[in-house]
């Protein structure tokens, strides 16, 4: 199954979900390079959207207007996770295969890597997020989180409670950086100064908190993979809410809080994409056609994502 994850994203970042509430939703499938093996997704200043191609081990760079991709080469044995968009608007990767951070320019399209320590080998990255000092904070999912400075490459890397799981990673409006432990079942609230992490109790145990976002007043939406639910973790009131998916066995995968702070959630188990109201507390399917469907069942899918649009 192609993870929709990546097209969960894809449908959001280029989309206009700002629009009336009551609107129809519709949407629209883009195809890249066989072989490429989309996972994360990520808007550009310009309108194109940076993509990780995990399986050819290259980031992608797909056009919206055209429909045309391209991969950039990260280097030997690259295996990119995640890619998000830094303040000096390059793309920067959690790449795995070499065990580093990966700056991407997007005007030249030069690399530069930046290695995490020897000893910290295998780190297994998965997502990273800038705080409001323009630090770089990254999960690795073999049990530690860590801290980059771009400016002067200096390095910190943490080890994380309860070992392995990091996984998502998000910051609040106010600068507050949170992070999901799958295998370690918590939510994460770094200490911007000292590094350490304090260990947040999500309301069900064993829930598998995989992927968080952050709404407009600095909420913490997770996805529960293991319990199947949807999580809010207010970081001013320090107060929990909690909402178990529709359906007989949900999977939610990755979470996105648009601009509206509407929630939308890709569900594994659905094999779709949800749209949650926070106001109406209401979960909502995005409809897609027969082809949609049947390209998000095959192996390794080429389709990048959906479009959504509010009409």
């Amino acid at each position: 199954m192609i993870r929709l994850g990546t097209m969960l994203a894809a449908a959001l970042v280029m989309s206009a979900v700002g629009a009336m509430a009551n609107a129809k939703m519709a949407t629209q499938t883009f195809t890249v390079l066989a072989g490429a093996g989309a996972h994360d997704v990520y808007p550009a200043p310009d309108g194109a959207v940076w993509f990780t191609a995990q399986s050819a081990g290259k980031l992608g760079r797909l056009d919206p207007r055209t429909g045309k991709s391209d991969l950039i080469a990260l280097g030997p044995d690259a295996a990119p996770h995640g890619v998000i968009v830094g303040p000096d608007g390059a793309a920067w990767v959690t790449e795995g295969g070499q065990n580093a951070i990966a700056r991407v320019d997007p005007a030249t399209r030069a690399v530069k890597l930046f290695p995490l320590p020897r000893e910290r080998r295998n780190a297994n990255l998965n997502t990273a997020t800038f705080d409001r000092q323009g630090m770089l904070w990254f999960t690795g999912q073999n049990g530690l989180y860590g801290r980059l400075d771009p400016k002067s490459g200096t390095m910190a890397v943490f080890d994380a409670p309860r070992g392995t799981g990091p996984y998502g990673i998000a910051t609040t409006p106010d600068g507050q950086v949170f992070f999901a432990s799958l295998a370690g079942n918590y939510l994460g609230r770094i200490d911007l100064e000292t590094g350490t992490a304090t260990v947040l109790e999500p309301p069900v145990p064993r829930q598998g908190a995989r992927r968080v976002w952050s709404d407009s007043r600095g909420a913490l939406w997770i996805t529960g993979w293991n319990s199947g639910d949807l999580f809010r973790y207010d970081s001013k009131t320090k107060s929990w809410g909690r909402w178990h998916l529709p359906g007989d066995r949900p999977q939610p995968y990755a979470v996105y809080v648009d601009d509206t702070d509407a929630v939308w959630v890709s569900d594994w188990g659905a094999n779709a994409i949800l749209r949650f109201d926070p106001k109406t507390e209401k979960c909502e399917s995005v409809p897609r056609s027969r082809r949609q469907r049947a390209a998000a069942r095959r192996p390794q899918g080429r389709d990048l994502g959906r479009r959504v649009r509010r009409r």
